[in-house]
């Protein structure tokens, strides 16, 4: 089965060498599940010809915001809608949940509560499942019959399932200590209060439920 996965941001340069940049963290992350990728940079403007160009699709994190005025983001929100017309898997991380909510009629905004940083664990009813969130847009309002299905006290909407086929969260199970840690050095320091980034780093160690979600990702993407 083939992934597209559509990459709508680049890791930093000081960490691409050792932690690669955001499409292949996926293809490491669901690595063992039968797939193959295609990684299309979406943010450079490098689009697939249709939704014919895969089995499945995955949209990656980016430091963009949904709502900024960029010429790839339109395009982006047109092939969400041909991927959910077309009733391919879909799954959506970060900036991809908030970009399929946008498309799909949900709202986005930059929260006024603040950052999120780091190993948060979060509340799916039947679990709680502990990953690296690094995030301050949050999905405000829901697309129409989106079922949310993980929160937090701090993020309502921290994961939703559109249908059986489009999954979404606002966490990242693709990010590693080492990168939450890169993260914080390079893009952290002066953007994000200290004492979020204090507590992120103390809890780098503490372990995440990363693989456990991929295995819910992998069985979206197989519908």
């Amino acid at each position: 089965m083939k992934i597209g996965i559509l990459q709508a941001g680049h890791s930093p340069d000081e960490l691409r060498d050792s932690v690669g940049d955001y499409g292949e963290m996926f293809t490491r992350l669901l690595d063992g599940h039968g797939f193959v990728f295609q990684i299309f940079s979406v943010v450079d403007g490098e689009f697939p010809a249709g939704t014919d160009d895969a089995d499945g699709w995955l949209i990656t994190g980016s430091k963009h915001g949904v709502y900024e005025d960029h010429d790839w983001i339109p395009p982006l929100e047109n092939l969400i809608r041909d991927i959910r017309d077309a009733g391919q898997p879909l799954v959506g991380v970060c900036f991809g949940h908030q970009i399929i909510a946008q498309a799909l009629g949900g709202k986005v905004e930059k929260f006024g509560g603040g950052w999120s940083i780091g190993r948060t664990e979060y509340d799916f009813g039947d679990q709680k499942l502990a990953l690296n969130a690094w995030h301050q847009d949050q999905v405000i309002d829901a697309p129409e019959g989106a079922e949310i299905i993980a929160s937090t006290d701090f993020c309502a909407n921290a994961a939703m399932m559109i249908g059986d086929k489009i999954l979404t969260i606002q966490p990242h199970p693709e990010f590693t200590a080492p990168l939450v840690a890169g993260l914080i050095e390079h893009r952290g320091r002066g953007n994000v209060p200290d004492a979020l980034l204090d507590a992120a780093e103390d809890a780098l160690d503490a372990g995440t439920d990363n693989a456990k979600f991929a295995d819910q990702m992998a069985a979206v993407l197989k519908r």
